[in-house]
This record gives C-alpha cells, sequence and structure tokens, in this order.
C-alpha cells in the first residue's frame, strides 16, 4: 500500500548516494528526490487571490517577491523540495515564505520533507490577510522559525488518506503514520500534548471535507507570533 512507501519515507534516512547539500550560511539542507511518493492532500476550494502577484522569479510553487521574501502560490508536489532548495541557492537572503494561495500537496511525503527544510532553513512563515492555507500546507505555515497571520487568514484542515482509502481512524494510534505525524509536529515545535490535540482536530475531519479555521482558532492548537 502506498500509505507504508509514506511510513518508510518519514522514518527512514535516506541513503547517502540519494541525497543533495544545500549550504544556507552554516546550515545543511538536505532532501532526497529519489524519494517514493505520498499520497494527494489538498482542499481545492480557494478563498485567496494571487494573480497580481508580482514575483522576479520562480521555482516549483514558489514565486520570489524580493531578497527576502518567497510566496507559495500553489500545490507542492514531488519536485518541491528541490525546487525550494534551488531557491535558497538562488536567494540566500530569504528570510520569509509568504502563504497566499496554498491548496495544500500531490505527494505529502515530499510535503514533510519541504517543511523540515523551511524549518531547518530558519525562515519565517506568515499568510497576510486573505491568505489561505488549507490542508497539506498547513504543515508547511507550521515549519516556520516564527508564525504569523493576519485577520483575514484562513486555514482548512482534514484527515489523510491512503491509496486504499484508510484514514487515520483506521488504522492503531500507534501505527507507524501516525507516530511520523506526531514526531513531525513535535519538530516543528509543538509539545506532546499540543501535537496529539492538534492531529486529533485534523483526523476528526474526513478527507472528502474541510474545517476551516481562522487565525484565531489556529493559535489555539499551535502559537503564533
Amino acid at each position: 500500500m502506498l500509505r507504508f512507501a509514506l511510513i518508510l519515507a518519514l522514518l527512514s534516512p535516506a541513503p547517502a548516494f540519494a541525497q543533495e547539500a544545500v549550504t544556507i550560511s552554516v546550515e545543511v539542507v538536505q532532501e532526497t528526490p529519489a524519494a517514493a511518493p505520498g499520497g494527494e492532500r489538498f482542499v481545492g476550494e480557494s478563498r485567496a487571490d494571487a494573480d497580481s502577484l508580482r514575483a522576479i522569479a520562480s521555482f516549483g510553487p514558489f514565486r520570489v517577491i524580493d531578497g527576502t521574501r518567497a510566496a507559495l502560490v500553489d500545490t507542492t508536489d514531488t519536485a518541491s523540495p528541490r525546487a525550494f532548495a534551488q531557491m535558497l541557492i538562488a536567494y540566500p537572503g530569504l528570510r520569509t515564505i509568504l502563504m497566499i494561495e496554498c491548496p495544500g500537496t500531490s505527494d505529502d511525503t515530499a510535503n514533510l520533507r519541504l517543511g523540515r527544510m523551511i524549518r531547518r532553513a530558519g525562515l519565517d512563515t506568515y499568510v497576510p490577510g486573505g491568505g489561505s492555507v488549507r490542508s497539506g500546507a498547513v504543515e508547511l505555515f507550521l515549519a516556520g522559525r516564527h508564525r504569523r497571520a493576519e485577520g483575514g487568514a484562513q486555514f482548512a484542515v482534514h484527515s489523510w488518506q491512503d491509496s486504499d482509502g484508510f484514514e487515520p481512524s483506521d488504522v492503531a494510534e500507534n501505527d507507524p503514520v501516525n507516530l511520523a505525524y506526531l514526531a513531525y509536529y513535535r519538530e516543528m515545535g509543538l509539545s506532546d500534548q499540543q501535537a496529539r490535540a492538534f492531529y486529533a482536530m485534523t483526523n476528526a475531519v474526513p478527507h472528502d471535507e474541510a474545517l476551516w479555521l481562522s487565525k484565531d482558532e489556529f493559535a489555539a492548537y499551535a502559537r503564533l507570533d
């Protein structure tokens, strides 16, 4: 099942021959382009307008606005970690990821790897008023060294679903895939209690539905700066 490929990709270290290193200041960001794809997790309904954004460069779903800011304006996929690494090489002064129109991901494994890269690079995440962060993109927002959102920002969450149609409630609480998500949230600065509360909240929503949260409602689960 695809879920087991996701578990292995999340929990197993990447082989040395499949790694790439990107040096940002004194930090090394690693990614594994040869990793097996994970499942899709996104919410298609848009509540943001990114068409008027003026960018000086594009890297996958990212648009570079200036020397310190880049925006995420599309679904992430298998190639997004590599695109992010290339963006940091070209623009090493980047400090903030603006999350404007973020539907989620077509590859959850790569998406969590991308979140870890954002955290290791020390970037902040910011949702402007009217910004829309949905499904798998929520994990990327959590990756920010500092997380900020304006009034009018919207977040949408729901549970994951594997290729056989199983959702979190269909597997044991200590199933490796559940533990992998909890580990990710702790890496992003949530306490164990916060990680479990946040994961339980998202898993209470079926995969084919979405729970919309305001900035203040989201902040009840994960601290904002």
